[in-house]
């Protein structure tokens, strides 16, 4: 249970409706109790739902377990994931017709964490992990040049992207295709499957102590080191995608970003990133930041309809936390959030897709723009779920509770008289703050006090861990 209540009027409203509107995108498949993505998609996509599902396992921890859990119980016997998973006569049918994003190995690490740590959870996930690694490495390097590709648009997700040419939108067969001038595409972010794969395994081996923690360790850095070697542009201070001629795609993507949220760059190539292109207001710092390509790219497109070359995304929002802590950005993840809430709240609380860069108003269009509703109807996109969760989640980082791989995360965010309250495995974590100093209780037993503007990371019994500033 998650409860939050604020003396921000809009602000609470915001997080009123992002968790009503939440609601509307559970479904059952079969027995199964999942999260949708909402906003007109009605399907399970590998990019955006195991991570949705973790992202919301304070408000329902049924569905955030069985949206990893079917993605599992349908891998392919060589070791091929489903892109999506699809509701149909009331089953659940994977396609293979993409590989459609890899949000998933750190959350289903995590969810071992949140679900109390269930038996045969970790061999389970790392069995799955290192059948798909191994399929990745079989099929999707045609050239042999130890660098991973993209065989189709919908492999990273980036639905109608100039850069991807004359690319197929999907491609099922393991051999790439051989019309296309573009495909296949060396991929910072297909790499980078390959490394949150590996990197995952190596957390798993050290909790299992089964032995292969340095080796996971090694093949993880492998990919790292080729990834930087291949695509990794020194004077530019950023990876780019090469075409199937091996020639660098001129186009500054937020794709980086995406590495970052899977760990596969080091801390020189993401400082770089961030101070030299992710906050230049000519790139991706605009009025609402985070376009999908710089834009300043001759290949950026203010399109509002489902397409990823150039407006502000909210998966993008939604995998901009984790890729920023991971390399100690935490302020600027706060000053992400804010712009967010501001973009959201400005825009009448609707939680579209997509944002315009320059004026922050998000791209009001209609459902059957993504998809054509059974009776031929339409309605106003809303409730779309990386938006709704992103939200939520940027509340947690700045004056919430946050439950992190069996760390609680307790985030005193500045200016603001709240409360915020989260259950997990039998404790109750609370914060009370005047928006200058905040109050932590843990099981109804004042535990800490500190001003505000800053983290306070505890283990489960509430020992202090560390403390990080995020303002």
């Amino acid at each position: 249970m998650i409860c939050f209540s604020c003396a921000d009027g809009a602000l609470q409203r915001l997080y009123d409706e992002a968790v009503a509107k939440c609601e509307r995108n559970l479904r059952c498949f079969g027995s199964d109790l999942v999260l949708v993505e909402g906003g007109g998609y009605e399907k399970l996509w590998l990019e955006t739902q195991p991570m949705g599902g973790e992202m919301y396992a304070g408000y329902s921890p049924e569905a955030a377990m069985n949206n990893t859990l079917l993605f599992m119980r349908h891998q392919r016997a060589d070791g091929r994931l489903p892109g999506s998973i699809q509701l149909v006569d009331g089953h659940a049918e994977p396609q293979f017709n993409k590989l459609q994003g890899f949000c998933f190995p750190y959350p289903a690490l995590n969810l071992y964490y949140l679900a109390g740590k269930p038996d045969g959870w970790l061999p389970m996930l790392a069995q799955c992990l290192e059948r798909f690694d191994a399929w990745l490495w079989r099929t999707r390097d045609s050239d042999q040049d130890g660098c991973l590709e993209s065989y189709c648009v919908y492999d990273t997700g980036e639905d109608n992207a100039v850069r991807y040419g004359d690319a197929p939108r999907w491609w099922e067969s393991d051999e790439p295709p051989a019309n296309s001038r573009v495909v296949p595409m060396a991929s910072m972010d297909v790499m980078s499957y390959s490394y949150a794969c590996r990197d995952t395994l190596r957390q798993i081996s050290r909790l299992t102590r089964d032995g292969r923690e340095a080796h996971w360790a090694r093949q993880a850095q492998h990919v790292a080191d080729r990834l930087r070697a291949r695509l990794w542009d020194e004077e530019k201070g950023a990876c780019f995608d090469r075409d199937k001629a091996g020639q660098t795609i001129p186009v500054l993507t937020h794709n980086n970003l995406r590495c970052m949220y899977w760990g596969s760059f080091s801390q020189d190539m993401a400082d770089r990133f961030v101070k030299e292109h992710l906050l230049n207001p000519r790139e991706f710092w605009t009025a609402l930041p985070l376009p999908s390509v710089s834009v300043s790219a001759p290949a950026f497109r203010n399109i509002p309809e489902n397409n990823w070359s150039g407006q502000c995304e909210g998966l993008t929002y939604q995998r901009a936390i984790r890729a920023l802590e991971n390399y100690g950005y935490f302020p600027l993840v706060t000053r992400l959030g804010k712009k967010l809430f501001e973009a959201v709240t400005g825009g009448g609380y609707v939680f579209t897709q997509q944002f315009d860069p320059f004026t922050g108003a998000p791209s009001v269009v209609e459902e059957d723009t993504v998809r054509e509703r059974p009776d031929g109807s339409s309605r106003i996109q809303d409730a779309y779920g990386p938006t709704l969760l992103a939200v939520l989640a940027y509340i947690a980082h700045i004056w919430g509770v946050h439950i992190q791989l069996g760390e609680v995360w307790f985030s005193l965010g500045s200016g603001l008289s709240y409360e915020y309250q989260r259950e997990w495995q039998g404790h109750r974590y609370r914060i009370g703050s005047d928006g200058s100093e905040a109050s932590i209780w843990i099981d109804d037993r004042p535990a800490l006090r500190y001003p505000c503007g800053r983290r306070v990371v505890t283990d489960e019994q509430g020992n202090l861990l560390r403390t990080e500033i995020i303002e």
